[in-house]
């Protein structure tokens, strides 16, 4: 039944990130965390996100406009190697405490709290009418790229901070969709050379059972990328946003209370 759920939720999600703010890492993260541990969830969903955006890459490629690549995606870069070294070190870190309810003992992890409250901090934003409607000049690019990347090294957030920042770039749909692929390419590539350098990726190599789950949602995830560049014109997102949200704030907070 796992690879069954990561395998449908990977071809939803990848469908929708075509045209929605709300990204495959961000919805597909928390799935896998009810399966693995945290920084292995993180670390299996970047592997899929970057194939994912990989294949999206080859249909769209021709579409991105490159000078904004490059002002939005080297800063990216930058702050994904500094969210993805501060993961490692968060996860070294030992419980903050423990506690026993309905004779069951949880302990929270600090990796566990912090990505369990950044899962819950962008399910919030994206029921938010005022973030829904951010949109940052151009001049803004470098910290764009920034912020985008630090989180997207760190949990892998990163899509809806990226769209906020490419909206007022004076791109067509097509452009700013292939765009923000090729920027989500850079930071994945470089986040997974930081976890498997350090101890993340011994942490993610002692994981017995990741392999099947993650060239399912691999597989499914290219699927779901080709249903919705089919109709990338003609859904509607609003009410799906809303149930997806209010799904990852229940797993977040799980994470944040160590019962996940």
């Amino acid at each position: 039944m796992d690879l069954v759920l990561i395998g449908l939720v990977s071809v939803f999600t990848a469908a929708l990130t075509l045209f929605s703010g709300f990204g495959l890492g961000t919805i597909l993260m928390p799935v896998f965390a009810l399966f693995f541990p945290v920084p292995v969830a993180i670390a299996a969903t970047a592997v899929v996100h970057l194939a994912n955006n990989l294949f999206k890459f080859g249909l769209m490629a021709r579409d991105a406009d490159w000078r904004v690549v490059l002002r939005f995606g080297v800063p990216a870069a930058l702050a994904a190697l500094a969210g993805a070294a501060l993961l490692a070190r968060v996860d070294a870190m030992p419980a903050l405490f423990g506690y026993r309810l309905a004779g069951h003992l949880f302990e929270v992890m600090p990796v566990n709290a912090l990505v369990g409250l950044l899962i819950c901090m962008f399910a919030v934003l994206e029921l938010s009418p005022r973030f829904q409607a951010l949109a940052f000049p151009p001049r803004w690019f470098g910290v764009g790229g920034a912020i985008s990347g630090f989180f997207g090294g760190l949990s892998g957030n990163q899509g809806a901070l990226r769209s906020a920042f490419l909206l007022k770039a004076g791109l067509s749909k097509e452009a700013f969709v292939a765009t923000g692929v090729v920027a989500a390419v850079i930071v994945d590539a470089v986040r997974l050379l930081v976890y498997g350098a350090g101890a993340l990726g011994e942490h993610v190599a002692r994981s017995a059972g990741i392999v099947g789950p993650v060239v399912v949602a691999t597989v499914c995830a290219f699927a779901g990328s080709y249903l919705g560049k089919r109709v990338l014109r003609k859904v509607t997102l609003r009410a799906v946003q809303a149930s997806v949200a209010a799904a990852m704030l229940l797993i977040g907070m799980g994470l944040v209370f160590g019962w996940v």
